[in-house]
């Protein structure tokens, strides 16, 4: 009976949002390029409805999805009176599936609202509110009491809400605040403005929001790690005195070991004959928690696991191996950004969240390196459930600042608590291709200490590390690989002592799909081929991946499953609808590496892709456009056609013709098209990025019109003068032409002319002209720059004066971040400019900060300071 009351007070306040609870009217999915076959399937009534956490399952719970009151306020301001109008929860700000697709600016604050209804039970005395995620920092509020906060854009958290919900009515707000990419959270790939590898940013609530109702003394925690033949469970509680806990190992429904002990305690649990977890054989025990005092049961949960084990051992050529179970396993796997169209971070449905898994695994892949993203608890659960290993990478320390580092470390902590559980996950990566590294071995050996039943792939990608260590055997230290990027490759990473070798990303080939693109004239890949031509290539490929294999390569990462974006590198495109190669032939590739870990999905549907390249018909429409044909779509295609195959006079005939349909203000895909068609300063398109161009900026990203505005400019107006066979260019005559385009005209002048007297070493010359163009451009140019030009004057130059306006170069570089270069060379411009004490101060700082491979080069350099030497 009680449960029954349970589910009508569910089903009843499911229906009691504020005015529009049940309203599917009130919300509709935005339109974007492409969708996925189950954005459709997204109502108000489903969104996301299957139980977030499987691995601690009970069955009284109130799913809080659906339709939400928004509102977007300046960041400082306090909860609103009145609300913009409804978002559907969990799917982010940015995305279609909210309803609303707005981006978040670091200076405005999203709040949701609802009403929420105290469930009906006899049984239960506390009641907790669980986050799936929220991104970033999130501030609750119930009845108009602050009840709890979180920082962190990738884990779950939970309020026990008991002492501020009142029976009937409550009204439930969350504030959020979400810096992206302009403040010290690791965001992954999450950017304000998308481009090349960077995203679309996710804000605010994005996983499951969900109501427990638990008697006084509750289970709140499980800790599961398996072992050969055996698994360790810990129970917390909130609250251990007297408690004590029963741990049983199911399958089938019957009982095949137990445990009992104190709440809090690990508890082990022997299993003889373990039927082992692999893919081609994912097995999952089930596991029955009760918690009990004085003989009395309290609460029960249940779980599950595998059993497993991951290693590093040598094989019988003595070569160092990934062995799971004691087997040596090649790890076939993919680079998974998990990205949708329709949700962004979110999955349109649980369906879909599994069919990604399921795609990879039809293949013929066994491994999915989560790439920088923590998924919801469900996507580990089907990787459990249908058999894929894991590797699972943190998420990017922000920049290099000490607060960044601290929220990565307290991130990183919480990372692999949320984790621990699933027995799919079996790698953790911790730093990738040297993005804001540091501490590298330190943090290695933490991660090791805190989860040995894992191995640790320290740093992914450590030869893409521009500031990596010299010496190869300093390299991946305390690391249980040697991994290596290579694209498109492959490659093979070094053989080290007591490490397996990996290649940790490569391939990237670009097939382009029409009518399946989400930007198709701003795609791109690292190399690019035609439809095809693409299965003998990656076949070829694969059969250099076989041959790495045989000497010692123990695992490698495509990228990638699915396009994403305009990073069309995918073996399916982005709405998931078209597979690249056909899937028999791309599962019989790679058979040559591993044995495809199962039979064909059933329920893996998906189309085959048009091998006949586009541009082949290019003749034929080109004539058909000199007929009369000038409908818009027609034109904006062929006129990308036409770039694509260098017909550049035609080009600029057809977009001429598209302009016309087009009226400011311009989309950012309209920008989009007018950035690509624009190469000279006699293109239409020219007048249009200087004519609109903040217009343009807000649209493209930061200075994107202005760079593109300086590139033309200089390819037509200065590259000639300068490449042309006169000893000295005609400076004047350049100033002349240049100055016509206004500002873009004078900065890429001023730029042209500084470099040019930079790498011919004019040094009577470079002084004058570098002061001039940095005292009037200094807020657009990078720390990299600056920094260059401000230690060639401390390397080139003795006047005092020169030397200190250098250090305010210097000191301009570092209001980005400090970093240990930029600070060397402030501090030597300061010592040679006779200021001695502060220049010390600047070089021990440096010093602190200096990769391994420079410390001695920046103490001798201190020392030869505190010595009054000369340090040039």
């Amino acid at each position: 009976m009680q449960m029954k009351l349970l589910i009508l007070s569910i089903v009843v306040s499911s229906c009691s949002l504020a005015n529009t609870a049940c309203a599917q009217s009130a919300w509709k999915a935005q339109s974007i390029p492409v969708t996925t076959r189950w954005t459709a399937a997204v109502s108000p009534q489903n969104a996301l409805p299957e139980y977030p956490r499987p691995q601690m399952v009970r069955p009284q719970w109130q799913n809080l999805n659906g339709l939400w009151d928004y509102a977007i306020t300046a960041k400082d301001a306090a909860a609103p009176t009145t609300y913009k109008g409804k978002i559907l929860v969990p799917y982010p700000l940015e995305s279609a599936l909210s309803g609303v697709k707005k981006s978040l600016t670091p200076e405005q604050k999203l709040w949701y609202s609802r009403t929420i209804k105290k469930p009906a039970t006899e049984t239960a005395t506390r009641y907790l509110l669980h986050f799936g995620a929220v991104d970033w920092q999130a501030t609750v509020y119930l009845n108009g009491k602050k009840i709890g906060d979180h920082e962190g854009g990738y884990q779950a958290f939970t309020i026990d809400i008991t002492a501020h919900f009142k029976p009937g009515d409550n009204h439930l707000v969350v504030g959020v605040w979400d810096p992206s990419d302009q403040g010290n959270n690791p965001r992954g790939k999450q950017v304000l403005q998308p481009r090349g590898i960077m995203y679309t940013s996710t804000s605010g609530i994005w996983q499951t929001v969900w109501l427990e109702a638990v008697p006084e003394k509750y289970i709140d925690d499980l800790k599961i790690t398996p072992a050969q033949n055996s698994v360790t469970v810990a129970v917390s509680t909130n609250n251990n005195e007297h408690l004590t806990t029963e741990v049983v190992a199911l399958t089938g429904g019957t009982p095949v070991a137990s445990a009992k002990g104190k709440a809090g305690e690990p508890l082990l649990l022997s299993i003889p004959n373990a039927h082992q977890w692999s893919p081609d054989d994912p097995f999952l025990y089930d596991l029955s928690i009760k918690l009990y005092q004085d003989g009395q049961l309290l609460d029960s949960v249940t779980s599950y696991t595998g059993i497993r084990t991951i290693s590093i051992q040598k094989d019988e050529k003595g070569q160092e191996r990934i062995f799971l179970n004691g087997i040596y396993t090649y790890n076939l796997g993919v680079l998974d950004q998990g990205f949708w169209p329709d949700g962004l971070y979110t999955a349109p449905t649980d369906e879909a969240l599994r069919f990604d898994i399921l795609a990879i695994k039809s293949m013929g892949f066994n491994t999915i390196r989560k790439h920088i993203k923590i998924e919801p608890a469900r996507w580990y659960y089907h990787c459990d459930k249908l058999g894929m290993l894991v590797w699972q990478d943190m998420v990017t320390c922000a920049n290099e600042s000490p607060a960044a580092r601290l929220i990565f470390e307290k991130e990183n902590k919480e990372n692999l608590a949320l984790l621990h559980n699933y027995p799919s996950i079996v790698c953790w990566v911790l730093f990738n291709e040297g993005w804001a590294k540091f501490d590298q071995e330190r943090l290695t050996e933490w991660m090791k200490t805190t989860d040995p039943s894992r191995i640790i792939n320290g740093h992914s990608g450590e030869n893409y590390d521009r500031r990596a260590v010299t010496n190869p055997n300093d390299r991946w230290k305390s690391s249980d690989l040697t991994d290596i990027h290579d694209y498109p490759g492959p490659g093979i990473a070094p053989a080290m002592p007591g490490k397996a070798r990996v290649l940790g990303e490569w391939g990237g080939v670009q097939v382009r799909v029409l009518n399946h693109q989400w930007n198709g004239s701003e795609g791109w890949g690292y190399v690019s081929v035609p439809p095809a031509q693409f299965a003998e290539k990656y076949e070829f490929m694969m059969k250099h991946l076989k041959i790495y294999e045989e000497e010692g390569l123990s695992g490698s990462i495509y990228t990638e499953p699915f396009d994403v974006e305009i990073e069309e590198n995918g073996l399916m495109t982005y709405d998931r609808e078209i597979i690249k190669i056909p899937v028999e032939k791309i599962r019989a590739i790679h058979s040559r590496i591993i044995p495809a870990t199962s039979a064909l999905a059933a329920d893996f549907k998906i189309r085959d892709m048009d091998t006949t390249n586009p541009d082949n018909r290019y003749a034929g429409l080109l004539e058909t456009y000199r007929k009369g044909k000038k409908d818009s779509l027609f034109l904006k295609d062929l006129a990308l056609m036409a770039v694509r195959l260098n017909d550049l006079t035609n080009a600029q005939l057809i977009a001429t013709d598209y302009y016309k349909y087009m009226k400011p203000p311009f989309t950012r895909s309209e920008w989009i098209f007018i950035f690509n068609m624009t190469n000279s300063v006699k293109d239409k398109g020219f007048e249009f990025i200087r004519k609109y161009k903040d217009a343009a900026n807000k649209n493209m990203g930061t200075r994107q019109a202005d760079q593109k505005l300086m590139t033309i400019i200089y390819n037509d107006e200065i590259s000639p003068e300068i490449s042309s066979t006169k000893l000295y260019p005609d400076w004047n005559n350049m100033f002349t032409r240049t100055k016509q385009y206004g500002p873009a005209g004078e900065e890429i002048y001023m730029r042209a002319k500084t470099l040019y007297h930079y790498n011919n070493k004019e040094w009577d010359k470079f002084a004058p002209c570098v002061t001039q163009y940095i005292g009037k451009y200094a807020a657009s140019l990078s720390p990299e720059e600056l920094n260059r030009y401000a230690i060639t004057v401390f390397y080139r130059y003795t006047d005092t004066s020169l030397l200190m306006t250098a250090s305010g170069w210097s000191q301009l570089s570092l209001k980005q971040g400090e970093r240990s270069s930029l600070l060397f060379t402030r501090a030597n411009l300061l010592y040679k400019a006779g200021r001695k004490q502060e220049a010390i101060t600047i070089q021990e700082r440096a010093l602190t900060l200096a990769p391994e491979a420079d410390r001695k080069n920046y103490e001798a350099v201190l020392a030869k300071m505190k010595r009054n030497e000369a340090t040039w």
